[in-house]
């Protein structure tokens, strides 16, 4: 018994010891929460308007999310668009593009359109591409990105989305072309899910209920794609 009573004081006395250190991180935690939240809205918001350049929206894209559901979304890739607007009036429109067939996975993209269908800007959100390599597809590795601002489905035509070496007007990255083709690809499939879809996607009603939560995403679903 004697020997029995060291060792359960000391398991007592880890159990406090771990128990005060939970509630100490929980209570870090909770109080840093707020800021964590307002510095990923920031990132968010400042990675959207990086493929809007020079479009005079007024909005917080952060809260003017749409889900986009589907078999047309499915089929194109695209899962999330932002409405930009100014007033009511809407400007332009990012969406959240995935092409899943990088050389080392799924690629996300976002890409800031124009209501005419022109590209204003793309970035690489995620990826996983080869270092040195594939993962010249982010701005800060390399301009090569910034080939398809201006494009739209007619500027290249249809036939020349792709690279040049397989007969098309985009540049491949040296070494990478899976990943070329791939980010080609989405980009292409996501200006075409547009195309069909943008107008009624660009005029989805604005939220108006003035007790609604700051996160004001809504579901959109366009449920068959049309040819």
């Amino acid at each position: 018994m004697s020997t029995q009573a060291p060792l359960l004081r000391g398991l007592v006395a880890l159990v406090i010891v771990a128990a005060v250190a939970a509630l100490i991180v929980a209570l870090t935690w909770r109080a840093a929460a707020p800021r964590i939240a307002e510095n990923q809205r920031l990132l968010e918001q400042q990675q959207l308007a990086e493929v809007l350049p020079d479009v005079d929206f007024d909005n917080r894209l952060t809260e003017a999310r749409l889900s986009l559901e589907g078999a047309a979304a499915r089929t194109a890739g695209v899962d999330t668009a932002w409405i930009a607007r100014r007033g009511i009036e809407p400007l332009g429109v990012i969406l959240r593009a995935v092409a899943p067939d990088g050389y080392s996975g799924r690629i996300v993209l976002l890409l800031g359109v124009t209501q005419g269908g022109e590209v204003l800007g793309v970035r690489a959100l995620e990826h996983r591409e080869t270092p040195g390599l594939g993962d010249a597809i982010d701005i800060e590795r390399s301009d090569w990105i910034r080939q398809f601002t201006g494009r739209s489905l007619d500027e290249p035509a249809r036939a020349d989305w792709t690279i040049r070496r397989d007969g098309g007007a985009f540049d491949g990255i040296t070494g990478a072309t899976i990943t070329s083709r791939a980010v080609i690809r989405a980009v292409e499939r996501a200006l075409l899910y547009f195309e069909r879809e943008g107008a009624a996607l660009m005029h989805t009603p604005i939220p108006t209920d003035v007790d609604a939560p700051s996160d004001t995403s809504q579901s959109v679903e366009f449920s068959e794609p049309r040819p």
